[in-house]
């Protein structure tokens, strides 16, 4: 299925048209994170690697929260998805997993590949709709789970934002999910060795 003109725009403004074929990446980035609109901002670091012929995400995250270090650790691998959480290495506080939690980290997935690695979005899997010049909606298979998004598009052709209503924010504990609409707004793109991505993006429920 041919590409709709805005996600083409998108890959050539990215500059990777003629790139080689992406089959893994690594970044590291930091941030700040909070578990809820009351809750106070944490700051992070974060190490992730990615594979695409067998869609994985493996995602280590450093913070503090009340002064103590915690280690988080997102695993996503054949279609299924587990987050640990521990508070000074070993004491564990979260252990999630199961239906929502994969559906969640797929749409994690597409989000990473449509921001992080955006030669991958030529890869089988993806239903693509065109919406007008600037917007898409997009249909992304990963193992039993489907997910929808809807990505805008600058300008520039550049990525500006991704929406999607099919991922859940957990509970503190991790056992209880809620679906709220999500998205991914980025900006201050620059280059980063022979492509050209996002430097700065915020993660919101609406």
């Amino acid at each position: 299925m041919p590409l709709p003109d805005p996600v083409g725009r998108y890959l050539r403004a990215a500059g990777v048209v003629g790139q080689p074929r992406v089959r893994n990446y690594r970044l590291r980035f930091h941030g700040r994170i909070r578990s809820g609109p009351d809750a106070g901002w944490m700051p992070f670091e974060a190490d992730q690697q990615s594979f695409v012929d067998q869609p994985t995400r493996l995602f280590l995250m450093q913070a503090r929260m009340f002064g103590l270090p915690v280690l988080v650790f997102h695993r996503f691998n054949g279609g299924r998805a587990t987050m640990q959480v521990k508070v000074v290495g070993a004491i564990p506080i979260v252990d999630a997993r199961g239906e929502e939690m994969d559906r969640s980290e797929a749409v994690t997935l597409f989000n990473d590949m449509c921001i992080l690695a955006p030669g991958t979005l030529v890869e089988p899997g993806i239903v693509w709709e065109l919406v007008d010049e600037r917007t898409v909606r997009a249909r992304f298979t990963s193992g039993e789970h489907t997910i929808s998004a809807t990505l805008l598009f600058g300008d520039d052709g550049l990525l500006a934002n991704f929406i999607s209503d099919d991922r859940s924010r957990s509970s503190p504990d991790g056992k209880t999910f809620t679906r709220l609409r999500f998205s991914t707004p980025v900006r201050d793109y620059r280059e980063f060795g022979s492509v050209r991505l996002a430097a700065h993006g915020d993660a919101r429920w609406l």
